[in-house]
């Protein structure tokens, strides 16, 4: 078998990249334990202080091992802040079929754990995604990623391997919550994955995205949630940029697709995020869904070498939301 017919795994990718973690805990500032049933949980914000370091290969982790990070610093216009970098040679794989926030978990408590990461890719949440992009992994092992203020709970775990079919032992679970440095910086490495999902919303079949790299800029970090949840959608929202290179027959759509894609084609665009979502009664379902894309969205049309781009930074609401 060559290494073309060997279908790509994303658990067992990142299970070897989450390695890295259990192996240094100490260099990158988690804290490892085990569940009643012997899953293993790494904390990298919860009680532990977790860092940048932690929050790029947490970043990693959630692509599946299908995409890599890098953090710098980049220019807004006249603002320069730490940021960071996605690059993917498997974008629907990385993007839709690990990374995307995609699988609420109802504990028996009421409480609603949105999970992310590979471990989907067993549990098929949701389905309609792995239909549409034509994947489904096969692994012995699972990583699930958590954005949560909490350590999973065992009867979280007793779901996951369930809907997996895995072992707890075969389980790892990387927790960091929103506000925690590893967790801004996971949050706003999602920027690739926002604008595929925005280009798939407007009739884009991700199959067609060959390869796409995005950056966005790394928030300033502070203990409130709701803050920290506000400025990492801005950072997206008015600092993205994202940039994918697609095979598209029909060139007129894909430059319509393109202009109708970035951030500043909502109606709610203009206004710090937190601004926004409180005067949607911080109800996310009275935001226009529009505006849940890139600042700047481009393509590459490998088929005729031509490139459209579409949208803008703006470094005013971003200074304004970041606290400058």
């Amino acid at each position: 078998m060559s290494i073309l017919d060997k279908p790509l795994s994303v658990n067992q990718t990142a299970w070897k990249l989450a390695q890295k973690l259990l192996d240094n805990p100490e260099l990158y500032q988690v804290k490892i334990t085990k569940s009643t049933a012997g899953a293993t949980i790494i904390d990298a914000g919860v009680n532990a202080p977790g860092g940048l370091q932690a929050g790029k290969i947490l970043t990693e982790l959630c692509l599946g091992g299908a995409g890599k990070a890098k953090l710098g610093f980049k220019a807004y216009d006249n603002l320069d802040l730490p940021s960071i970098t996605i690059s993917t040679d498997h974008p629907a794989v990385a993007a839709l079929g690990s990374q995307f926030a995609g699988w609420r978990i109802k504990e028996e408590n009421g409480n609603i754990a949105i999970g992310s990461g590979p471990a989907r890719a067993l549990a098929l949440k949701p389905k309609d995604v792995y239909a549409e992009i034509n994947y489904k992994d096969q692994s012995d092992k699972a990583v699930l990623t958590l954005e949560s203020n909490q350590l999973p709970t065992d009867m979280l775990i007793e779901k996951v391997t369930a809907a997996c079919n895995v072992t707890a032992q075969n389980l790892i679970i990387v927790v960091a919550p929103t506000a925690s440095i590893a967790g801004i910086t996971q949050v706003t490495g999602r920027i690739v994955e926002v604008g595929i999902h925005k280009l798939k919303t407007l009739g884009l079949n991700p199959n067609v995205i060959r390869y796409a790299m995005g950056y966005a800029p790394i928030s300033p970090q502070g203990a409130d949630f709701e803050v920290a949840m506000a400025r990492t959608n801005d950072a997206i929202l008015y600092g993205g940029t994202v940039y994918c290179t697609v095979d598209y027959d029909d060139e007129q759509a894909l430059q319509k697709i393109v202009s109708q894609a970035p951030s500043m084609m909502s109606k709610d665009y203009g206004k710090p995020f937190l601004q926004i979502f409180r005067e949607a009664d911080k109800d996310f379902y009275k935001i226009d869904h529009n505006l849940f894309a890139p600042a700047v969205l481009m393509i590459n049309n490998a088929k005729t070498g031509r490139a459209f781009r579409a949208g803008k930074i703006n470094a005013k609401v971003l200074a304004e939301s970041l606290g400058f």
